[in-house]
């Protein structure tokens, strides 16, 4: 018993023991770890201000010969001598009380402080980079400067070339040409001046005003040769042959004034001379996109010739055209209207229908006028004749809608015997559908028939009763005749659905039933269903007998619709 005892204390002596020398281990790695932090920071510190900035504004001294250069010195000196004199020491402070929390094991202050160090230290990091970054703009200006430069005058010597090559092509802006590039000469030799006195704050805009003249001059050569072309040949031929075409076509009798031609060219002869004024002040603008668009206004005023050529033509055979189609709609309208008052003795046409044939004469009688303006307009060539066209053509349009309305309404009358004759027809089809539904449900020993079913009968059977008075009466209403077989017709197939329906759902409720049968024995839930079902049907219910059974049975025989079917 004894010994057991010893065992136990010794055994939780040991685990104590474990336990400490565990938390121990932990807390010294942990205190390493936040160690090996706060070096690192230490080294990344000493790191801010090394020898590659001092040693960059070191040149920057020995290239000072002007009084931009000597300012930005001094404010280059002033950061420098801020960072080194007031945030590096307050950065070594910071990281020592991190230390020392660290030695204290308070980690959780540590971790904040050591957070702040690393924030500044970032901070500073992109303000030294930027010093240095800005320095050494200067530093190594001067070799920077000259590949830009080298590369600027190998494109400038390219343009220079290309533009001697072609000169003539200029014409009279040639001039303006050359005295731009003794401009881009001059502001070389001003860079050339600049490097000698190490200017090299203005050194850089000098580089900038080269690269946008070069630039500018490159446009100038690619483009000016074939605004000069197109402002000074092209577009100028392009008057004269137009101006030529549209004389010729006014003697030949083609009215032209909606084209407003000679007001358009005047403004285009207005825009190339102020084209021309502004290449030689090597501003071009949008002249390029404004000659494109005179060539474009050119095409487009051919097509307007040629289209008024095809117009003159079409205008003349298609106006004969529709004084055809005119006299025969008269003629017919004439003749309805002779024939109207038997037309509507026979088949009580209503006053508005009459009243259609009034408007359908009066919308023909404006037609005329409009036809008679169009034929007398042309003979007399006031308008232009693809305008006279296009008012031929909307005349076509009104004369095809009033056809349609014509023939709908000569259809409505010539359809009236055929409805007469057709409803007879439906009639002896209802009544047969009817009497079929009838005969089907006595063939069925159906308990008991829904009183809704013999209302619905009753109805439609009212309805056949209303067919047959409409044929008896005279003159017939055509419109009261076709909606009383709509209706008859609309009723019956309503009956006949709904008896075929009845049937199939009495015929299935009763198998269910039958077929439940065999379960009653074995399942007494499924006997009470089928007995609330047999009631159910014994009453009329039959849909909610047959959804009854079929549930009850569906616990055994989930397949039971299937079979029914």
């Amino acid at each position: 018993m004894d010994s057991v005892l010893l065992i136990t204390v010794l055994s939780l002596l040991l685990t104590v023991t474990l336990i400490i020398v565990t938390i121990f281990i932990i807390k010294n790695n942990q205190s390493k770890k936040y160690k090996k932090v706060i070096e690192n920071l230490d080294i990344e510190k000493n790191n801010l201000l090394g020898v590659p900035v001092l040693s960059e504004i070191s040149k920057v001294k020995e290239l000072i010969k002007t009084d931009n250069l000597k300012e930005k010195l001094d404010d280059w000196n002033n950061t420098f001598v801020l960072i080194r004199d007031e945030k590096i020491p307050s950065l070594t402070d910071s990281i020592s009380d991190a230390d020392f929390l660290v030695d204290r094991k308070d980690y959780k202050q540590a971790t904040r402080k050591i957070a702040v160090i690393e924030m500044e230290l970032r901070d500073l990091k992109k303000k030294t980079d930027s010093l240095l970054e800005e320095v050494k703009i200067i530093t190594q200006s001067e070799e920077r400067n000259r590949a830009l430069i080298t590369k600027l005058k190998i494109v400038y010597r390219e343009q220079q070339n290309k533009f001697e090559r072609t000169k003539k092509e200029y014409g009279e802006v040639a001039i303006y040409v050359e005295n731009e590039f003794d401009r881009i000469d001059k502001l070389f030799a001003e860079f050339e001046k600049a490097m000698d006195n190490n200017d090299y704050v203005s050194v850089e805009k000098r580089i900038n005003s080269l690269d946008d003249s070069i630039n500018r001059m490159g446009k100038i050569v690619n483009d000016a040769p074939t605004i000069v072309l197109m402002a000074t040949e092209i577009v100028p031929n392009k008057i004269e042959e137009a101006t030529t075409f549209y004389f010729r076509m006014q003697r030949d009798g083609y009215p032209l004034d909606y084209l407003n031609f000679e007001y358009n060219i005047k403004e285009i002869r207005n825009k190339l001379e102020a084209i021309i004024e502004n290449l030689k002040k090597l501003e071009m603008g949008d002249a390029l996109i404004e000659l494109k668009t005179f060539m474009d206004y050119f095409n487009g005023l051919y097509n307007d010739f040629d289209k008024e050529k095809e117009c003159k033509d079409l205008f003349k055979q298609n106006i004969k055209e529709l004084g055809y189609k005119i006299d025969n709609i008269n003629k017919v309208v004439r003749d309805i209207y002779l024939q109207i008052d038997d037309i509507k003795y026979n088949y009580n046409l209503s006053d508005e229908d009459i009243n259609k044939f009034s408007l359908l004469s009066k919308n023909l009688e404006n037609i005329n006028k409009d036809y008679k303006i169009l034929n007398e307009q042309g003979k007399m060539r006031t308008f232009a004749y693809s305008k006279l066209v296009d008012e031929l053509d909307g005349l076509s349009l009104k004369l095809s809608r009033l056809q349609d309305d014509l023939d709908f309404q000569l259809r409505s009358i010539t359809s009236m015997k055929d409805d007469e004759t057709r409803a007879k027809e439906q009639l002896a089809t209802i009544e047969d559908l009817l009497n079929k539904s009838k005969y089907k449900l006595k063939s069925y020993k159906i308990p008991v028939i829904p009183s809704s079913y013999y209302i619905e009968l009753s109805e439609a059977q009212d309805a056949i009763r209303e067919i047959v008075k409409e044929l008896q009466k005279k003159p017939i209403v055509i419109k009261i005749l076709n909606i009383r077989v709509d209706t008859a017709r609309d009723l019956v197939f309503k009956i006949y659905n709904k008896t075929n329906d009845m049937i199939k759902t009495v015929n299935m409720a009763e198998k269910m039933i039958v077929y439940g049968n065999r379960y009653r024995s074995s399942y007494e839930e499924i006997d009470v269903a089928l007995a609330k079902a047999e009631e159910l049907f014994k009453r009329g219910k039959y849909k909610e007998s047959l959804e009854l059974s079929s549930k009850s049975i569906g616990f055994v025989d989930k397949n039971i619709m299937e079979k029914m079917s």
